[in-house]
């Protein structure tokens, strides 16, 4: 809390010494220091959405979303129907996405964000949803051509108690499909495919 009050306050401070140089004389408001004008634009860098951010737009829309899910390596494949709505938030910085759908009879919702962190150079996401109470959260890069992105990360087991590790691939296949596989790791301690989204866009 300490970091982000310290960064509001320092980009009010040279937003109203920007603001009153163009308002007043240099005389009652001397100009920016040089180290106040390297942090300003150190700050701007860090804020501003890029190319990284702008290779998610693929994702932006109404999707139909099957899921498919398996609980071991061994078990059987279960297929729920869903939908999805991702959409641009915090001026093109995150995308959000709202998910809905039935898993096992019972209503189901989740919350993503997707992001790139300028200052760490690597996209971030987070997930929460309605069997949780926790927060996923993972790290992850794009391929060169921007058609595939790959997180790792952690998730809550409940059943043993542990963090268990994950990996998500997001392909983007054309323009109105999107297929997203996730990995975690099985009771005998091998990675297998736990579940598999196919998105196509809503019409």
């Amino acid at each position: 809390m300490k970091q982000i009050v310290s960064a509001i306050a320092l980009c009010a401070l040279f937003g109203c010494t920007a603001a009153a140089q163009d308002a007043a004389s240099p005389a009652t408001h001397p100009p920016m220091t040089a180290e106040e004008q390297a942090g300003m634009e150190a700050w701007m860098k860090a804020s501003t959405p890029g190319d990284p951010h702008e290779a998610l737009a693929p994702m932006i829309g109404n999707w139909d979303v099957v899921v498919r899910m398996w609980h071991t390596p061994d078990s059987p494949m279960i297929e729920e129907k869903g939908t999805v709505e991702n959409r641009w938030i915090l001026g093109g910085r995150w995308v959000e996405q709202k998910f809905s759908a039935s898993v096992m009879g019972q209503p189901f919702e989740g919350l993503g964000h997707v992001g790139y962190d300028n200052m760490k150079g690597t996209y971030v996401a987070t997930w929460k949803d309605t069997m949780s109470t926790g927060v996923m959260t993972s790290k992850g890069k794009a391929d060169a051509d921007g058609k595939a992105f790959r997180f790792s990360g952690l998730m809550a087991d409940p059943i043993s108690g542990k963090d268990l590790p994950i990996d998500d691939e997001m392909r983007v296949v054309t323009p109105d499909r999107l297929e997203a596989t996730m990995w975690t790791t099985g009771p005998d301690g091998k990675r297998f495919k736990s579940m598999e989204f196919i998105y196509t866009r809503r019409r």
